[in-house]
């Protein structure tokens, strides 16, 4: 059901079309947004979702169809062409600059000169410390450099910028995946369309689409399949439409709690940047939960493990043995045991120019080569390997990994680590921006992975995650270890009540 009214709509999107060679990205999707309307985008990934998102930014430009914008017709030939007619976008994987300062990169491309013609570093720092303040983000200060900030602090500056054009249609993609809560998201989002702004939002947290959203179109392998009010149909329709079948998305684990006493890592005393005084074991078959609101510390616990934070004091035993992780290499150097799956899949995990196959088997690339070329046919039998645990259709392993969706890049990156040799994956935040399909396939290798005796250290922002996989959960406050439970303890209620402080937790799992 299309609304009405399309003729007075910020946008109309009719029959878009995109191709790459022989794979069609799009086709004859149709969408309308009235002013101060925020509407929902669903679909799985590899839906179209982010081909439609490029489209509308002017990253890409489509084969076919038309769009009008506040009614124009909407030809975009760049980022800055979108913006310059009023279409403003937060992008999923962050397009800011993180060797530049907040500043800088809230003011880019029209930097503040002087007579000169120099940039005026003060008046560009005054100009985006007013900014801030306009939304509510005072705290940061303007001239730090991006790659200080925290992920949840640099994806509310990439809204901030978006937000800041004051844009007639503003953009979100996947806005509130790492972030602790959706407070400051809405409220913005709320300013903006009480000044008229359509609003088009990307994301897989339905129970937030709802609260925000009137109206959702689906998108499924390519096409549009239905346009509808959210009041009318539940989770389980939209589901349906999404996948083209009903299915659950209920992931509880039916997997036997682990129960093997062999101890495959031991943490004591840990000390790295904001972590104190880490300590726990992590078993040979076990899916080992960490939780805890942004900041608290469990980033620089995995980077710890993996060599990418200088520890200040503690023991770290794999095996039994203890040894020195100051690198990743010295990380897999301890018995070929331990690798990570990063959080920031575009910065830290993938190499953007080479294909799928190329970014999935480099950690197998050894059993692969000869004389340190890489035999092809050995690397395709490899991938072809890996690609089955993780549930990655075979069309895709000669692309260049960024002209897949995020969904289909998480699942490469997963399958790099699960062809490494490791025997105890960490994995930070690893279903975060991606659709139910991909979880369920994310979810399956990571218990085939336990089941086969391999153990997993697992961070997710989503509590049902941890509810469902996990064996045990490490829940993480103010930089400490503030609750150790059980298998039999763990349920979102108990976990945040630790989380947050207010709570006294059991230490230690029974």
């Amino acid at each position: 059901m299309i609304k009405s009214g399309a003729s007075m709509a910020t946008l109309v999107a009719t029959n878009l079309r995109k191709s790459y060679g022989a794979t069609v990205a799009l086709e004859k999707v149709s969408l309308s947004l009235l002013p101060g309307e925020v509407h929902a985008l669903l679909g799985e990934n590899g839906a179209g979702k982010s081909t439609l998102v490029k489209i509308l930014s002017g990253v890409v430009r489509p084969d076919d169809g038309a769009i009008v914008l506040a009614g124009g017709p909407y030809r975009p030939a760049s980022i800055t062409g979108a913006r310059a007619a009023g279409v403003s976008t937060a992008f999923q994987e962050l397009s800011l600059l993180p060797n530049l300062t907040v500043a800088q990169n809230l003011l880019l491309p029209n930097q503040l000169k002087n007579r000169l013609g120099l940039v005026d570093r003060r008046k560009s720092e005054e100009a985006a410390r007013a900014i801030l303040g306009r939304f509510a983000l005072a705290e940061i200060d303007p001239r730090v450099y991006v790659s200080e900030l925290s992920l949840a602090n640099r994806q509310r500056l990439e809204i901030t910028r978006a937000l800041a054009a004051e844009p007639q249609l503003l953009v979100l993609d996947e806005p509130s995946a790492v972030q602790p809560s959706t407070d400051w998201l809405f409220a913005r989002v709320h300013e903006a369309t009480r000044r008229g702004t359509a609003v088009l939002y990307v994301s897989h947290r339905l129970a937030e689409i709802r609260e925000l959203c009137r109206h959702a179109t689906v998108l499924r392998s390519g096409s549009s399949i239905a346009t509808m009010a959210l009041s009318e149909v539940d989770d389980a329709g939209i589901f349906e439409l999404m996948v083209g079948k009903r299915r659950s998305h209920q992931v509880r684990s039916l997997r036997p709690a682990v129960q093997s006493a062999s101890k495959r890592l031991q943490v004591s005393g840990l000390c790295a940047g904001q972590l104190r005084d880490a300590t726990f074991d992590l078993h040979a078959g076990e899916i080992l939960g960490v939780a805890g609101l942004d900041g608290q510390g469990q980033a620089e616990l995995f980077h710890a493990l993996f060599g990418l934070q200088r520890i200040e004091r503690g023991e770290i035993k794999v095996e039994g043995r203890a040894v020195t992780i100051d690198s990743p290499r010295a990380a897999l150097r301890a018995g070929v045991e331990i690798t990570l799956l990063p959080e920031e899949r575009k910065t830290e995990g993938i190499f953007p120019f080479l294909s799928v196959q190329d970014n999935a088997v480099l950690a197998g690339a050894r059993g692969a080569s000869t004389v340190g070329v890489i035999r092809a046919a050995a690397a395709r039998r490899l991938m072809r390997s890996v690609s089955a645990k993780v549930d990655l259709a075979e069309r895709y392993f000669d692309f260049r990994i960024d002209e897949l969706s995020g969904g289909n890049q998480q699942k490469a990156l997963l399958a790099r680590v699960l062809q490494s040799g490791a025997r105890t994956l960490l994995l930070f935040d690893p279903t975060r921006g991606v659709d139910v399909g991909t979880k369920d396939s994310i979810y399956a290798a990571i218990r085939e992975f336990a089941a086969g005796g391999g153990s997993v250290l697992l961070y997710s922002s989503e509590l049902t995650e941890i509810t469902a996989l996990c064996d045990r959960c490490l829940v993480i406050y103010a930089g400490r270890i503030a609750a150790d439970l059980a298998r039999e303890l763990i349920d979102e209620t108990t976990i945040v009540a630790a989380a947050t402080g207010h709570v006294e937790m059991p230490r230690k799992a029974a």
